[in-house]
């Protein structure tokens, strides 16, 4: 008989809302109660000042702690599920980015490999973030712009296959010749279709959210300008509920008075907190790459040598702690942004994204400085601090 295990004293951040003087309960991999009833076998006091949430999410992460998605080996996949850990990440997506067709072949096949045995023995890999290459020379960003290529649907049917299925997001430009029957694919694949990497115009992205675009690949960046006589991409984004968009929180990719906009034209119900990390966080300043290019990190920015920003070394903790600072988001708003929306989105609530009886027990324990102090995947403790 599987032996059972209490959380008491903190605030519990339920699916209805926080909760004092209440205890948490879960057997084996599953939360069997949350009520004040505690006769657990194994009972954790905490202090009353400490907040228990859900798991978070980080459903767009290149990589940390040295490893990269692109290495394409379980050891790099199980660093970084050990890395995100730490950081009160308890299932992620890793991400891929353009690169040659055998070098994203590679990364898929590895993937389904550690998903199917289940080497992920930190955060768990819940699917992939196919960034690239279906993207828009012109706002290529970080993304190597001699790999893009056109919307094919026989090339993601030959990925889809080689990933186990596995892959749940893919970014693309609608204003790509085929983009739209592509976009229409997805859909009927229940591939999440991304827009991104675009400078598709306000009319052309309404069209493309027509076809089934549902979400945005981190919101203002690597996107048309905003003009007020030329409104872009990110204004149809922002003024279309049924989109959910991503957001980088770490104060350099968006201006903390663009995440108050973001909020207020979104509200917490269609934002979801990302790091879009590369291999450099967790790691002191100085030289890393992003797939073949170098990447110089100081002050808690990535960058190419030309200056272009290259992905982020982003913490998700610190995403979490920025929202709040930056917006006056609450750390129940945070529940919604970084745990609730990206397994709403993943179609995976029923079983993850929030503390609720009958869910996975992937929990978070944070001290009164929000700082990450245990963090539980399927009821196991994977770290304490």
């Amino acid at each position: 008989m599987q032996s059972s295990f209490a959380l008491k004293g903190a605030t519990i951040y339920t699916e209805q809302g926080p909760k004092t003087h209440t205890n948490l309960n879960f057997i084996g991999e599953v939360i069997e109660s949350i009520d004040t009833d505690c006769s657990a076998d194994e009972v954790l006091t905490l202090p009353s000042s400490w907040h228990v949430i859900p798991g978070m999410i980080d459903a767009h992460i290149h990589g940390a702690a040295n490893a990269d998605t692109m290495d394409a080996t379980p050891k790099a996949l199980q660093t970084i599920s050990k890395a995100l850990a730490k950081e009160g990440v308890t299932g992620f997506l890793p991400t891929t980015i353009t690169a040659n067709n055998k070098d994203i072949e590679k990364a898929l096949m590895n993937v389904k490999e550690v998903m199917e045995k289940h080497l992920d023995t930190g955060a768990q890999i819940l699917g992939v973030n196919l960034e690239g290459p279906f993207l828009s020379p012109e706002k290529a960003g970080a993304q190597d712009v001699t790999n893009l290529q056109l919307p094919q649907t026989d090339l993601l049917q030959r990925w889809q296959t080689l990933s186990g299925y596995a892959i749940k997001i893919v970014t693309v430009a609608p204003e790509l010749p085929g983009a739209m029957s592509f976009i229409q694919y997805l859909r009927s694949q229940k591939i999440i279709p991304s827009l991104g990497h675009s400078n598709a115009s306000y009319e052309l992205t309404n069209e493309a959210i027509q076809a089934g675009i549902t979400q945005a690949t981190h919101l203002f960046n690597a996107m048309h300008r905003v003009h007020h006589r030329e409104p872009g991409n990110v204004v149809a984004l922002l003024l279309n509920h049924q989109v959910m968009c991503e957001v980088i929180a770490d104060g350099i990719h968006l201006h903390p008075a663009i995440l108050k906009l973001i909020l207020t034209a979104k509200t917490t119900d269609r934002i979801i907190l990302i790091t879009d990390a590369i291999r450099a966080k967790q790691l002191p300043d100085g030289e890393y790459t992003l797939g073949t290019e170098k990447v110089i990190v100081k002050n808690e920015s990535s960058r190419f040598v030309d200056g272009t920003l290259a992905g982020t070394v982003l913490r998700m903790d610190q995403a979490m702690r920025n929202m709040m600072k930056f917006t006056g988001s609450s750390l129940n708003d945070i529940c919604k942004m970084a745990s609730e929306n990206p397994a709403k989105q993943l179609q995976i609530f029923d079983r993850k994204g929030s503390l609720s009886v009958g869910k996975d027990a992937d929990i978070v324990v944070l001290d009164d400085q929000l700082k990450v102090q245990m963090t539980f995947v399927k009821g196991k403790m994977v770290y304490k601090s």
